[in-house]
């Protein structure tokens, strides 16, 4: 992968450069990152709108309106791809729609992952994490975030930590002490899942315990623990 872009934002340009005429997979990166900024990423390219890339392809004339060889219909195409509307051989999996206030009682997780809807990925090196809100009756996907602009910050592990700050539980193959201690101080339980496998089939597991759970994720929820709640109802007895 390109220390400039994503794999996914990569791809994505080079298909939405094959609707432009006259413009290289090579000159249209360019140009988004003159305008953009590096790293690219998808992240940035969902942003782009059709006024955002008739500028970018008129360059240094954008100001003098000066006319792009290609029409409206052609700059919304590319603009999909960009999107990554319509891309074949993604590799990132589907988002589901998401409002806040729509699963009661929930929580979101955080999933270290290098492909698809796995969680294979370890903290420091992942290539993105997979956002879920998770809750006893259903599980979202409901963002994706690469990690690529972390490697650029002087502090990655706390960059990383920070892209997970709004998470409760963060879910890795693997995190060193230094990085799990960054983590915490985020707000972020983590925890370590040692063979890689579906997200899901982890998010299933941690599913059943939010009926009932134990200490440590009874503080994220703001509820009683199972365990507490059983001693409660036996002390009367106990006293009497």
């Amino acid at each position: 992968m390109s220390a400039s872009m994503t794999r996914e934002a990569a791809l994505r340009i080079a298909l939405a450069a094959r609707e432009l005429p006259a413009v290289t997979a090579a000159g249209l990166v360019t140009a988004l990152a003159e305008r953009m900024g590096l790293p690219l990423t998808e992240t940035k390219l969902a942003a782009v709108t059709v006024t955002d890339l008739r500028e970018i392809l008129a360059g240094d004339h954008a100001d003098e309106s000066c006319a792009v060889s290609a029409d409206a219909e052609t700059l919304k195409a590319a603009v999909r791809l960009l999107w990554g509307e319509g891309v074949a051989h993604s590799e990132l999996p589907q988002i589901q729609y998401y409002e806040d206030g729509q699963m009661p009682h929930s929580i979101r997780v955080a999933c270290a992952s290098n492909s698809g809807e796995m969680l294979d990925g370890h903290f420091g090196s992942c290539e993105r994490f997979l956002i879920y809100q998770v809750s006893a009756d259903g599980v979202l996907l409901i963002e994706v975030r690469p990690t690529l602009e972390a490697e650029h910050a002087e502090d990655r592990n706390a960059a990383r930590a920070a892209l997970i700050g709004d998470c409760q539980v963060g879910c890795f193959q693997s995190i060193g002490g230094p990085a799990a201690a960054k983590v915490i101080r985020a707000g972020v339980h983590p925890i370590k899942v040692a063979r890689p496998g579906a997200a899901r089939e982890t998010l299933a597991l941690l599913q059943k315990a939010l009926g009932s759970p134990p200490p440590w994720l009874a503080k994220i929820m703001g509820v009683e623990a199972a365990s507490l709640a059983s001693y409660r109802e036996t002390a009367p007895e106990a006293q009497a």
